[in-house]
Parts: C-alpha cells; sequence; structure tokens
C-alpha cells in the first residue's frame, strides 16, 4: 500500500513539475513575442492593444450574460448570442428607419441614448419571457433538456434576425461622431472613447448591483442553494428572471455599441460574437463575473495583438490563436483564470 501511494505521489508530483515547465516556457515565449513586437513598433504596439481592449469590453458586456445565467442555475443560454444580435438589429433600425438619424449630431445623440434605454429595456423584456416560457419548466429536468432548449430558442431568435434583416449582411450609417484622437502616433477613434464611456459604468453599476444590493444578495443565495433560498423568503422565480434581465440588458447595450461602432448587422451576428464571448466567460471561470471579464479583456487583447502587430499570424489565425490559448488553458485549469472547483450537489 505505501509503495502504491508512493508511486502515485511521485507520478503526482512529476506532472505537477512538467505542468510549471510548459507553463513557464509557454510565459516565456509569449513575452519574447511581445517584447519583440513593442522594441520593432511601439506606437503599432500601443495601437493594436487599443483595438483588442475596445473589442474586449464588447465580449465583456456579452460574456457576462452567459455567465450570470450559468452561475444561478448552470445553464448555458446559448439563445444570448442571438439576443445580442437581434439588439444590434433593434439599434440599427430604431436610430436609422424610426427616427431617421444617419449622420453625427446632437439631436442624433439624444437619439443614440434613447435608443440605448429602449434596446437594454427591450433585451431585458426579451430575455425575462424566454425564461418565464422556455425554462422555467425545465429547472427539475435533466440538464439535456434545457441545453437543447436553449438551442432551440438560439434558433427562433436567428429566424427572427433573418426575416427583419435579411439573409445577407447590411451596412448603416453610425451617429457617433467619426473623428480620432492622435498622439506620439497612436490614434484613438471617438467612437472606441464613446464604447469605454457607455461600457465601463455598465460593468461598474452591474458589480454593484450584484455585490452591494439586497437583490444581488438574493441572487448569491439562490445561485448556492435553490432550496436554501427560499426557505430565508427569498422568492426565487423573481430572482431568476432578474438575473436573465440583467444579462438580457447587457446584451442590449452590446447590440447597440456592435452597431453603431462597427456600422454592420447580420442575422448570424450572434453565432458569431456570441461564440467568442462564451469563450471568454469559459476561459475566465464560467459562472464568476470577475473572471469573465478578464476573459473577455485577455481574448480582445490576444486578437488585437495577433492581428496588429508587425510579427503575428494575421487576422485569418486569429480564431485559430483564441481556442488554442483556450485549449491549452482548460488542460492545465480547468476551472478556468479565476474558476474555483465546486462538489456536485447531490
Amino acid at each position: 500500500m505505501s509503495l502504491f501511494i508512493g508511486g502515485y505521489q511521485g507520478r503526482q508530483i512529476r506532472r505537477r513539475y512538467l505542468e510549471r515547465i510548459l507553463i513557464s516556457v509557454a510565459t516565456f515565449g509569449i513575452l519574447y513575442w511581445l517584447g519583440i513586437n513593442f522594441i520593432k513598433s511601439p506606437s503599432q504596439f500601443f495601437q493594436a492593444s487599443i483595438i483588442g481592449l475596445s473589442n474586449g469590453v464588447l465580449y465583456a458586456l456579452i460574456a457576462l450574460g452567459y455567465t450570470l445565467v450559468y452561475g444561478i442555475i448552470e445553464l448555458i443560454n446559448f439563445a444570448h448570442g442571438d439576443l445580442f444580435m437581434l439588439s444590434a438589429v433593434f439599434s440599427a433600425n430604431f436610430i436609422t428607419i424610426w427616427f431617421h438619424k444617419e449622420s453625427s449630431g446632437p439631436a442624433a445623440w439624444g437619439v443614440f441614448f434613447m435608443c440605448l434605454v429602449s434596446v437594454m429595456l427591450a433585451a431585458a423584456s426579451v430575455n425575462i419571457g424566454i425564461e418565464r416560457f422556455a425554462y422555467r419548466r425545465l429547472r427539475r429536468a435533466p440538464k439535456l433538456a434545457p441545453l437543447i432548449t436553449a438551442v432551440g430558442v438560439s434558433f427562433v431568435l436567428q429566424f427572427i434576425g433573418l426575416r427583419w434583416n435579411g439573409s445577407g449582411p447590411k451596412t448603416w450609417n453610425s451617429v457617433l461622431p467619426a473623428g480620432k484622437l492622435s498622439f506620439s502616433g497612436i490614434s484613438i477613434p471617438y467612437t472606441t472613447m464613446i464604447s469605454f464611456a457607455v461600457t465601463i459604468p455598465l460593468l461598474l453599476l452591474m458589480s454593484w448591483i450584484v455585490t452591494r444590493t439586497r437583490q444581488g444578495k438574493a441572487m448569491r443565495a439562490t445561485a448556492q442553494d435553490q432550496d436554501a433560498a427560499r426557505l430565508m423568503g427569498i422568492n426565487v422565480d423573481r430572482t431568476i428572471s432578474f438575473t436573465f434581465a440583467l444579462g438580457g440588458a447587457l446584451a442590449g447595450a452590446a447590440g447597440l455599441l456592435f452597431q453603431q461602432t462597427r456600422g454592420l448587422t447580420s442575422y448570424n451576428l450572434g453565432y458569431q460574437l456570441g461564440l467568442i464571448a462564451f469563450t471568454s466567460a469559459v476561459m475566465g471561470g464560467i459562472g464568476n463575473l470577475q473572471g469573465a471579464v478578464l476573459g473577455a479583456l485577455l481574448i480582445g487583447l490576444i486578437q488585437g495583438l495577433n492581428d496588429g502587430l508587425p510579427i503575428g499570424l494575421g487576422q485569418q489565425w486569429s480564431q485559430t490563436v483564441v481556442f488554442s490559448i483556450l485549449i491549452l488553458l482548460m488542460a492545465f485549469k480547468p476551472t478556468g483564470l479565476l474558476g474555483k472547483a465546486v462538489t456536485e450537489k447531490v
């Protein structure tokens, strides 16, 4: 028995030693690559970083919807990406067709903020409806049932987007200022600055709601144990609906920012951006709010640096690089960067 334990412990020690070596080699390689690119072109390095961070904050808004829902009912809501897509289509129609704004100006900026409030409310309402009519009855069902239902809801939302937007991508004029701020060879578009100005307060507000408010405490209690939360007088159904509303509102804001900064809508947009956002949530630790933001920023930076640095694989390899890093991370830390191992409830 002692020989068996010793042999097992020895294998575990060798495994941990090998993991540390591989992590050290990978870290050194990444730092070496970043250092060479920084020395070669500092301005291009910072420019690519800014672009990556601007993409990262957008991914964060979408990723938080995935991680909020998973954290409270352990459901991967595959329809969330398509809710983001519908929000982008809604925003384009709201600004351009319903209010006839196609150029920047004070009146158009007012419509933009009206659209921000409207699309967040609309996306939150849709997400509440999805939870109420598609997911609520399946909470006690085997996990495969709500998962398949989420895929079905995704197809329904995608069909709505197809009928509303059309089968091909559509381009739209932006009402945001078109200039840029330049210094030391680095250019920051005003649209990027506005994205940060809208996104960061929303992320801080969401964090405050979850960590500081009574409803946030109810969310955390429900996520930990629904039955115990009911015994403490918490309305679990209302708390879960509120969580879906919060995630939907963030997806609505992301849809508006994407539509106005990229000038594009497409019925399959939710699949592309939703997959990246879901990857962000997994990389940071699914169910962990800070992890979702960290994972989104890291993926945005990885894409931006890979696409924009003088020595890189290029845009055609961007997703390959991201998912290769994700696979390596999951092999060594399956719970994600900030995730914690939990025991299965029985």
